[in-house]
């Protein structure tokens, strides 16, 4: 029986003079997953921000591979992409136009990439279409917002009910050197020898090292339904495109939301040295981890770089022992040099995970027990006049300080490689953090560790601070 291909050229000249492709492509029978409502609802807004927010994390993903960081770049080199969605009486199928060749092969388009192009337009409409106008969520309490994770992860098909606790977050920077690239993929080779599974960020760095070993250990192994998931976000999707090893994506609404996944699906985290989102994501977990409802939750946290780089995490050890305390110290290990070690360090404590989910009847695929707080929740747009009234101060709760230079990194972040963050800084200039002397001090020489070690970006180009640290 002849089949009909997946991608039929608009035109016989399908590559125009810069090498850009047009092209249908249709969705594999697993992922006709819309609605003619849905799809309805998604036409009748073309040209509205939810439509651009569409188009952007498209070209993001058709653009996987490329290392430029540089959001205006991309944006410009294909400000003529397009795309379109087409209904049909079985579904859907996409319209590219002007679209990055990279994502094509003898005129057929990667099946990765289609795959992740049909997840992206699965998981935007599925929150405008379904979660943004249901009556019964609440994206303003505590509750509501983890109910609209879980519903958005149990959509994509994330969620598996039985499976033993065995996913992993792999947590670090985008821009590592090669040294620290190689570190995390044998230690993602000794995880996946044990049948441990891989959740990053989905970018380059440290979110593909621990994909890429896992999958050669998982293919020693014979262990077929290796899971290499995903996790991201509008924003940030567009400077960090999904890697290729990349078997699962999910495009969660906003960074709280991505963060809030990745502590309620992984049974254990380990981080790799990264720049200003690495602390962030860092300082996220360890606010929550000091909420006293979670005292006694097992989590297992480990902090690991090779040897040349163990520096790294001696200044990050130093920052949260002068900000947090010797409690926040007591939530993670620090393993340098040992991959095997990091691996078994994994296995052993997912196993009291998988002994405490038992004991107090909690579910192996979503941790329902964690207290996530409502300041933990909230998502914090990095304004000028925001970033500037972060309360900074040594007099508050400890998980409560966290969360606010959480969202101070956040905010550099921000404004190194998000569209809006950058448009802010060009007009406004830097940022201005301000807090307690003492805090502010430890910030600053954190912040300096990571400039001077080239954290902060992608590339070789020298990196001009979007903050000013302020101290009172």
């Amino acid at each position: 029986m002849k089949h009909k291909p997946a991608m039929q050229p608009l035109n016989k000249n399908m590559q125009n003079a810069t090498n850009k492709v047009s092209a249908s492509i249709s969705p594999e029978n697993n992922l006709n997953i819309l609605s003619p409502l849905e799809i309805n609802a998604l036409l009748a807004k073309r040209g509205t921000a939810l439509y651009e927010t569409f188009r952007r994390c498209a070209l993001a993903v058709l653009n996987c591979g490329n290392l430029e960081d540089d959001t205006k770049k991309v944006l410009d080199a294909y400000a003529d992409f397009e795309i379109n969605v087409i209904q049909q009486s079985r579904g859907v199928k996409l319209e590219l136009l002007n679209a990055p060749p990279d994502a094509f092969v003898d005129g057929t388009i990667i099946t990765g990439i289609k795959e992740h192009l049909f997840a992206t337009l699965r998981d935007i409409v599925y929150v405008d279409s379904v979660l943004n106008q249901s009556s019964r969520i609440n994206w303003n309490t505590q509750e509501g917002t983890t109910d609209s994770v879980f519903r958005l992860l149990r959509h994509a098909n994330v969620l598996r009910a039985g499976e033993q606790p065995n996913l992993v977050v792999c947590w670090g920077g985008h821009s590592i050197s090669r040294k620290e690239y190689d570190y995390t993929k044998e230690v993602g080779y000794q995880m996946g020898l044990r049948g441990l599974n891989i959740v990053t960020g989905c970018g380059p760095g440290a979110m593909k090292g621990p994909m890429k070993g896992a999958t050669i250990a998982h293919a020693k192994q014979h262990l077929k339904e290796g899971r290499y998931l995903g996790l991201t976000e509008p924003s940030i999707v567009a400077s960090e495109p999904p890697n290729p090893i990349v078997n699962e994506l999910v495009i969660l609404p906003d960074i709280e939301k991505r963060l809030e996944a990745f502590v309620r699906v992984g049974h254990g985290i380990v981080v790799f040295p990264g720049g200003a989102g690495t602390a962030e994501e860092i300082l996220y977990l360890l606010g929550v981890l000091l909420h006293p409802k979670n005292i006694d939750i097992p989590f297992p946290l480990v902090f690991t770089a090779p040897a040349s780089s163990g520096e790294y995490f001696k200044h990050i050890d130093r920052f949260i022992h002068d900000t947090l305390g010797e409690e926040a110290q007591s939530k993670y290990q620090i393993i340098i040099g040992d991959p095997q070690e990091v691996a078994l360090t994994m296995k052993r404590e997912i196993t009291t995970v998988e002994d405490y989910r038992r004991k107090h009847k909690d579910a192996y695929h979503f941790n329902w027990l964690l207290e996530i707080p409502r300041d933990f929740q909230q998502p914090f747009e990095p304004s000028h006049e925001n970033m500037s009234a972060l309360e900074l101060k040594a007099d508050i709760h400890t998980f409560a300080l966290a969360a606010n230079l959480r969202r101070a990194f956040s905010g550099i972040v921000a404004g190194n490689v998000k569209e809006s963050g950058l448009k802010a800084i060009e007009e406004y200039g830097p940022y201005q953090i301000k807090g307690d002397l003492a805090i502010m001090t430890c910030l600053d020489d954190l912040l300096r560790s990571f400039v001077q070690q080239g954290r902060m970006k992608l590339g070789t180009g020298a990196y001009t601070p979007c903050y000013q640290v302020i101290r009172h």
